[in-house]
Order: C-alpha cells, then sequence, then structure tokens
C-alpha cells in the first residue's frame, strides 16, 4: 500500500494510514510472511547439522515454528475471506480460496491440534484442553491419562515428519500445501485488484466522456489503457507537431479527472506536480484517487 496524495498539498500524514483500510491485502502480506517462516524452517530442518548455540536442538526448535508457520496461513486465508465477504466477493473469489483451504486441511489434517497442543501448553500438559483432550474427558478418561495421549512433540528426521501425540504432519508434504495455500491467498486479493482498476478506469473513460473529450478511437489524443497491469495508465499521442493543442488538451484532462477525485502521477517522479507538461512530452502517467477515504 501507497501514501495517497491529492492535488492540494503533500502525501497524507503517515499515522493516517490503517489496516483496516485494505485488509485482503493484509492477509496477503501476511500469508507470505507465514509461508518464508514455513520455509526457512524447512531449510533449516533439512540441513545436515543441528545448530546447538542455544544448548537445544534447531531441528526441534524449527520444527515447533513449522507447526505455527503452517497454522498461521489458515489465519490469513479467514482474514482474506473476511475480506472478500465485506467486498461482495464472497461467492466467487471466496469460493475459489475455499476450495484451497479445504486442499490445505486434507493435506494436514492435524495442524490445528498440534498448534493448540503448543499453544495452549497450560492446559494439554494437564489435560484440560479443548477439543481432542475434553472429547476424551466426556468419554470418562481421567485428565492424568488425557495428557499423556497427547504429548511428546518431535521431528524424525529419519522419515522427515513431525510428531505431536497422536498427530502427524509430514514436511514435504507440508511445504507443497504451505506454497498452494498462499498462492491462493495471492489470487483472491488479485481479483479485488482488477475490480479496483476496472472500476477506476470506468471513472477516467467517464470523467472523458463528460468532458468531452475523445479517447479510445484511432486518431484520438488521449489514449487510456486497459489496466491489465493493475493500473491504469493515461497519455497523449501525436502533440508533437502542435504543442499548444497537447497543452490545452493535457490541461482539460487534469480538471476532468480531478472533477471525478482522480489525478495523474509520474512514476519516475511520483511527487512531480508539472503533470500537464509530462503529458505533453508523451509520459504515460497512472491515475490515482485523490484520496482512499
Amino acid at each position: 500500500m501507497e501514501v495517497q496524495r491529492d492535488c492540494a498539498g503533500p502525501a497524507a500524514a503517515p499515522d493516517d494510514w490503517s489496516p483496516a483500510d485494505n485488509p485482503y491485502a493484509i492477509a496477503v502480506s501476511e500469508a507470505q510472511w507465514w509461508l518464508r517462516t514455513a520455509k526457512l524452517a524447512i531449510l533449516r530442518i533439512r540441513d545436515g547439522e543441528e545448530d546447538l548455540r542455544v544448548g537445544f536442538s534447531s531441528r526441534q526448535i524449527d520444527a515447533r515454528q513449522l507447526v505455527f508457520a503452517l497454522r498461521q496461513l489458515l489465519t490469513a486465508e479467514d482474514l482474506e475471506q473476511r475480506a472478500l465477504t465485506d467486498l461482495g466477493l464472497g461467492s466467487t473469489a471466496g469460493a475459489t480460496l475455499t476450495l484451497a483451504r479445504e486442499r490445505f486441511e486434507r493435506a494436514l489434517p492435524d495442524i490445528k491440534n498440534m498448534r493448540d497442543g503448543l499453544m495452549h501448553v497450560e492446559e494439554w500438559a494437564r489435560g484440560t484442553g479443548r477439543g481432542p483432550q475434553r472429547d476424551q474427558r466426556r468419554a470418562g478418561v481421567a485428565e492424568r491419562d488425557v495428557a499423556r495421549m497427547f504429548w511428546g512433540f518431535r521431528f524424525d528426521p529419519n522419515i522427515g515428519t513431525v510428531f505431536f501425540g497422536p498427530y502427524a504432519i509430514d514436511v514435504e508434504v507440508a511445504e507443497r500445501a504451505a506454497g498452494e495455500l498462499a498462492r491462493a491467498i495471492y489470487l483472491a486479493a488479485l481479483e479485488v485488484d482488477r475490480r479496483e482498476t476496472a472500476a477506476v478506469r470506468a471513472r477516467v473513460v467517464g470523467a472523458l466522456d463528460r468532458a468531452g473529450l475523445p479517447h479510445g478511437s484511432p486518431g484520438d489524443v488521449i489514449l487510456v489503457s486497459p489496466g491489465q497491469d493493475l493500473q491504469v495508465w493515461l497519455s497523449l499521442s501525436n502533440t508533437d507537431s502542435e504543442p499548444a493543442v497537447g497543452g490545452q488538451v493535457a490541461a482539460q484532462v487534469v480538471v476532468a479527472l480531478g472533477t471525478d477525485g482522480l489525478h495523474l502521477i509520474s512514476s519516475a517522479e511520483p511527487d512531480a506536480w508539472d503533470v500537464t507538461e509530462r503529458l505533453v512530452r508523451g509520459e504515460p502517467l497512472s491515475v490515482r484517487e485523490i484520496s482512499a477515504r
């Protein structure tokens, strides 16, 4: 995300930004962090030598980190789903993402209970935990015995598997599943970006049409990109022979867009204010909203 700017002054204050403005993008960021955490843990687990600088097996430590990272990918997916629902994309991009989550959970069915056992050691070590431990207590098993049933975290390097009580995670399966879910979260967010880009382009076209500024047809001076790169670019063509006319058109474009809450920025110099001159010179400029809210 970037700080929004408007034509009236400098960049908005940094403390005006909030993750709540675009939680779908935060979900992508979190998914990537936890994917990299899982990958790093797996790489270290596969290393031929233990790192014993802290007095404990680095493989066993990384195995614990792997469990948390895998579970946090599901948390990122949940955040993405909530954001998609709020944006009206729950039945489309959200439905596709749900299938990806289901594949992840089928590949790693024990991940939730393994994470819960590590996270809530104060309960699981006494047999007073929720979920499977509660089920055992309700079946009449003593708490002491319940605790013993769901205990014993370890990574077995001989078979590449992480164990916790009756649960297990195959490291190779985990690596593949993590990558697939993180990518699915990214692709779901991409649908949001595509929709927002299309909406911005529609506003650009509408603003130009209302101002009576021709565009899009062969020979028109004003060119509007299709937005396939998730940005809308506006440029002028055929202005070399008549720079005065180009300057007039550029000024009209800036006014027309500003009326609809849009402005132009240079990718090379985002803080530059000479947008009309840049248009006349043939530089493609990116269309942005003056304010995010």
